[in-house]
């Protein structure tokens, strides 16, 4: 399929194309609704935008890129039924359009108009080589035709890198009709064709295959290798209920319908990272379409709505996923985040507050509700919180190295050196070289002046890690300053401020190292600079614009006397 291509198409259709409009076009209405509807494009408003094509319409009915527009906000949106009557006034104009090739296949799917849809994907009027060829695939599966099918699934794989895709496909397709055999020989690579590689989806599937085969104890094998020992409520079900000796219903793909719905989030799931956001929401939203009930479809839209900014419709759409669903603290879990990517920080905390009643023995909902205290700087909560994820978890894992790591900040913050401590200590332990651990733990000491040297093995090694981290490489030329090593520290700190220009306590620290080594013009420019940068959102416990201000009234060691702390020592050492 020409992704590149379609990709371009909507970048166009967002521009409305480069035709020019008419005279009448542009009058006071259309030129309003017209500019608006852009603007809503550009910034993903997609009901704004919606709202405005319709109005440039009703001013010059039948404009091809309007109405592809249009199509376009509107499946955005989830709304493929409104989309449908614009898809076929363009195709009934005899305009070829991609996406209005997309709605009415999806909505010949949905209402099992199998052989009009084939007839369409024949006439090749449909969305490219994958898409039409699996639709076509399960479109005869569909009409009973299974033989055909099977052809039709081979067809696709016979395209250059599709093969993935159409054994996944024909593998859920034989499971449907119950040749679990089949769909098994697929996944295992018995077929010849190697092993397909396995995605949540997949693996899943996978194991009620081998369970419908009475095959439990392989079931449970998959599941522990693909998915590990920490798993959510839709996982531990599946684990107890194949321990239990229980057989799994095939539920993944049930008929022709829900295979057009995988196809659609097969695609989804391929396209995101690698394209835009909003061409891969298209996929997602049909895939919804055809399948209410696809939870994964849902949270991937949601996900999708909140990377483009439109945090409303993301809460929206994660609401759709009901409190009984095995999937429900995902959705909670993602609502929670779209709530404080849009400023709603407290009802995002009560989302999660309300999450550790109903699924408190998950883990990550506590680890969840943790990172958000502590990025508010609610520490003490911040650390109870990690405290009770660290509990479920029980003996401390390498991957938890993090969790450990984030309550010690959270007890450095409130003054719980000790504790802290203790924290960085075990989250190295679990990750040796982790930079982030060193970098924090060897600065806290640096600050505290304690344990320098080892302070500085530290930060030397998280340096090493991460060459190009502005805050690292100030750590250490930080603490190369500690240590009365002011001409080592220049070239780290100026290093410093070329990765962070605009850093204030970057530039305050190189204005310090300048001074100690005499080069007092340049560290008040350098101070000043600093000033200069300093925001509301600036911590000021790092950087304190009154000391700032106070050195370049009286120099650093005058301010140095000023605060009891010890001299600077010369260039040979004496005091």
């Amino acid at each position: 399929m020409s992704m590149r291509r379609f990709s371009l198409a909507i970048s166009t259709l967002l521009a409305l194309g480069t035709a020019m409009p008419s005279q009448a076009e542009m009058s006071r209405g259309f030129s309003g609704a017209y500019l608006s509807a852009r603007q809503a494009s550009r910034t993903s408003d997609f009901e704004a935008a919606a709202r405005f094509y319709q109005e440039a319409l009703s001013h010059d009915s039948g404009n091809a890129q309007l109405l592809e527009a249009l199509i376009i906000s509107e499946l955005s949106l989830g709304n493929l039924d409104s989309a449908l009557p614009f898809a076929r006034e363009l195709t009934d104009s005899g305009q070829s359009s991609q996406i209005a090739h997309m709605v009415e296949a999806a909505a010949l799917a949905a209402e099992g108009e199998y052989d009009e849809l084939i007839d369409r994907l024949g006439r090749k009027e449909g969305i490219g080589p994958l898409v039409d060829g699996l639709l076509r695939a399960w479109a005869l599966l569909g009409k009973g035709n299974m033989t055909d099918a099977l052809v039709a699934f081979d067809e696709v794989g016979n395209e250059k890198g599709l093969l993935g895709f159409a054994l996944y496909h024909k593998a859920l397709a034989l499971a449907s009709v119950g040749d679990f055999e089949g769909a098994e020989a697929i996944y295992s690579g018995a077929d010849g064709n190697g092993a397909v590689q396995m995605t949540r989806r997949g693996a899943m599937a996978r194991i009620e295959v081998l369970s419908q085969l009475d095959r439990n104890d392989d079931a449970l094998t998959l599941l522990d290798r693909a998915f590990g020992a920490e798993l959510d409520p839709q996982l531990r079900d599946m684990r107890a209920a194949l321990e239990a000796g229980e057989t799994l219903p095939f539920t993944h793909v049930t008929g022709a319908r829900d295979g057009m719905a995988e196809v659609f989030f097969s695609i989804a799931g391929a396209l995101k990272n690698e394209t835009e956001d909003d061409y891969t929401l298209l996929y997602s939203r049909i895939a919804e379409y055809l399948r209410p009930d696809h939870i994964d479809a849902l949270l991937l839209s949601a996900g999708l709505l909140e990377d483009l900014g439109r945090y409303e419709l993301a809460t929206r759409t994660y609401r759709r996923v009901t409190p009984d669903n095995p999937a429900f603290h995902a959705a909670e879990l993602g609502r929670a985040d779209s709530l404080r990517r849009e400023g709603k920080v407290e009802a995002a905390i009560e989302v999660m507050e309300q999450l550790t009643r109903t699924h408190g023995d998950l883990p990550v909902v506590y680890v969840t509700l943790g990172d958000t205290l502590r990025q508010q700087e609610r520490f003490e909560e911040a650390a109870a919180a990690y405290d009770k994820a660290l509990d479920l978890y029980g003996e401390p894992q390498p991957e938890q190295w993090f969790i450990y790591y984030a309550r010690a900040i959270s007890h450095e913050r409130v003054g719980a050196w000790q504790k802290a401590e203790d924290g960085f200590r075990t989250a190295l332990e679990l990750n040796p070289d982790q930079p982030q651990v060193l970098n924090y733990l060897g600065y806290s000491l640096v600050e505290r002046q304690e344990k320098l040297d080892e302070a500085l093995g530290m930060i030397e090694r998280a340096v090493t890690e991460r060459p190009d981290s502005g805050y690292i490489v100030d750590s250490l030329g930080w603490a190369l300053y500690r240590l009365d090593r002011y001409e080592e520290a220049v070239g780290h700190m100026e290093r410093a401020v070329e990765l962070m220009p605009v850093d204030p306590v970057v530039n305050d620290h190189l204005g310090d190292v300048l001074w100690a080594v005499g080069r007092e013009m340049e560290a008040r420019f350098q101070w000043r600079r600093a000033l200069s940068f300093i925001t509301p959102q600036s911590d000021l416990e790092e950087v304190r614009p009154e000391r700032i201000r106070r050195k370049l009234e009286i120099g650093l060691d005058h301010v140095l006397a000023e605060e009891g702390a010890p001299p600077l020592k010369v260039a040979n050492d004496e005091i």
